[in-house]
């Protein structure tokens, strides 16, 4: 690490539970963010910013008008431009020394599963049942931690999935592959800052499982109710006749 980082990163490295080898280890580390939205949005500023020395980000989506009341990573002058671009833009002018991977189109099957086993840690903020199944599937085989975020109206959730953990449940533990894609923020709303909410738990639980500190959520799922400001956690255990993950 060079003085010019020492200087970037100084808050970290004061951290007991980080210092300059655990910021060593996150420059060293790569992340795959699965949507360019609400979610990987402050997710992917707040990574870059930490130092995260890899960060993937993929998206076939393009900004609109109504992206901008909450993608913080968008501005008005990217409307009509992919959102991979745009904040591909944004993170490098934000942190110039990391590495950042573009990919604007949908990653499936094999390409996605090649991704996943590629990262450190896999950041789900899609915004779709078909590609949140698609991606714990591809974590479970990789054995490659993920972290799940999801909002809609006033409302987010969090967990955190990790084939590395014994007895740790995958997202299949928790829902059920109906085909069903359940409701939309279009149709619904979200309330802007929510996302921002769940967004940074998202970094937060990624730095926690790749420097192995603290207590992440593996096994709990965390609520949270903007409108009434209450918090809850629930225990998520490992479905013995889940599809994705009972012979992990």
């Amino acid at each position: 690490m060079n003085t010019q980082q020492e200087q970037r990163y100084a808050r970290h490295i004061a951290l007991p539970h980080i210092g300059i080898s655990g910021q060593e280890q996150l420059l060293a580390s790569r992340i795959l963010i699965i949507g360019m939205g609400g979610l990987g949005a402050p997710a992917s500023i707040y990574l870059a910013t930490a130092g995260i020395g890899h960060l993937v980000l993929s998206d076939y989506d393009w900004v609109e008008l109504s992206n901008l009341q909450r993608q913080i990573i968008h501005r008005q002058v990217d409307i009509g431009s992919s959102k991979v671009a745009s904040a591909q833009q944004h993170l490098l002018s934000l942190n110039p020394e990391i590495e950042i991977t573009g990919l604007d189109y949908q990653l499936e099957d094999e390409e996605l599963l090649n991704q996943v086993q590629q990262a450190d840690v896999v950041l789900d903020c899609s915004d779709n049942f078909s590609t949140r199944f698609a991606v714990n599937r591809a974590c479970m085989s990789a054995k490659t931690p993920l972290v799940s975020g999801a909002a809609i109206r006033y409302e987010g959730q969090i967990a955190v999935f990790n084939p590395l953990v014994p007895d740790s449940p995958c997202y299949q533990c928790l829902y059920q592959d109906m085909g069903d894609e359940g409701d939309t923020c279009s149709r619904l709303g979200i309330l802007s800052p929510m996302v921002g909410v769940i967004g940074s738990l998202q970094a937060m639980e990624a730095i926690k499982v790749l420097l192995k500190i603290g207590e992440d959520l593996c096994g709990r799922l965390l609520l949270v109710d903007g409108f009434t400001q209450e918090w809850r956690r629930l225990t998520v255990r490992k479905d013995p006749a889940c599809p994705v993950c009972s012979q992990a």
